[in-house]
């Protein structure tokens, strides 16, 4: 997988996003359409075209969306890799996750500026391949190579990532989480841990149940399958 790099030495924008969270290695469209954030935008885009996704703490969002309202303390970083330019300053986007990071410092709109910005401080990772988790990703095949899997809509794009050896990983763990995750409070779990094994146990335990959820289903007749889960 491509590297870029962030430089972390200055303040990123933040843009929080209510039932949204954005890991590393996966890619998300945005529709831009708020003043504050198409100022963003087109600033970021004349710079390294970077900003922190964020999640709100609480539900109190609904109450001060326009203002700024409490995030959590890990955002993943998003890359620009698209975008196109709409009337009225709007604009179009597709994102990168890079990597996780933990809020330092929250700087709050001024001077003209419409945004949260952050300093924030990379969540370093453990190293992109080690022998503990070799075991991890056998794990995986075999779980997802059972009969109860066939059931799941993305069934082959969840076994084509397991199965390409040129994904590493710890990049990988991400990678299932995408496809697995529908729930933003798992994802957020998942984007909020810094240490890969404790990701890896995370994910293993979610196929785990997933396969025994479908496998009751399967028991109880199709009406009762869950979300993603479809009978072709």
């Amino acid at each position: 997988m491509d590297m870029v790099r962030v430089n972390f030495n200055h303040p990123l924008p933040l843009m929080p996003l209510p039932g949204v969270v954005l890991l590393p290695h996966s890619q998300l469209p945005l529709h831009i359409f708020e003043p504050r954030y198409r100022q963003m935008i087109n600033r970021t885009l004349d710079e390294a075209g970077q900003f922190a996704i964020a999640v709100f703490a609480d539900e109190s969002w609904k109450d001060n969306y326009d203002g700024n309202p409490p995030v959590k303390p890990v955002v993943c970083i998003a890359q620009i890799v698209q975008h196109q330019s709409l009337p009225q300053g709007r604009y179009t986007v597709l994102v990168r996750g890079i990597c996780r990071a933990r809020i330092v410092e929250e700087i709050f709109p001024s001077d003209g500026r419409l945004y949260r910005e952050a300093r924030l401080a990379p969540i370093e990772p453990e190293p992109i391949e080690d022998e503990s988790l070799v075991d991890v990703r056998e794990t995986m095949k075999h779980i997802v190579s059972a009969d109860e899997f066939d059931h799941l809509a993305s069934v082959n794009a969840l076994r084509s990532y397991i199965n390409n050896d040129e994904i590493p990983t710890a990049a990988l763990l991400d990678v299932v989480g995408v496809a697995l995750l529908n729930d933003p409070i798992r994802k957020y779990k998942l984007l909020s841990s810094a240490d890969t094994r404790e990701r890896s146990d995370f994910i293993l335990k979610e196929l785990t149940e997933l396969r025994q959820l479908i496998h009751k289903a399967e028991l109880q007749g199709s009406e009762t399958w869950p979300k993603g889960v479809s009978p072709n």
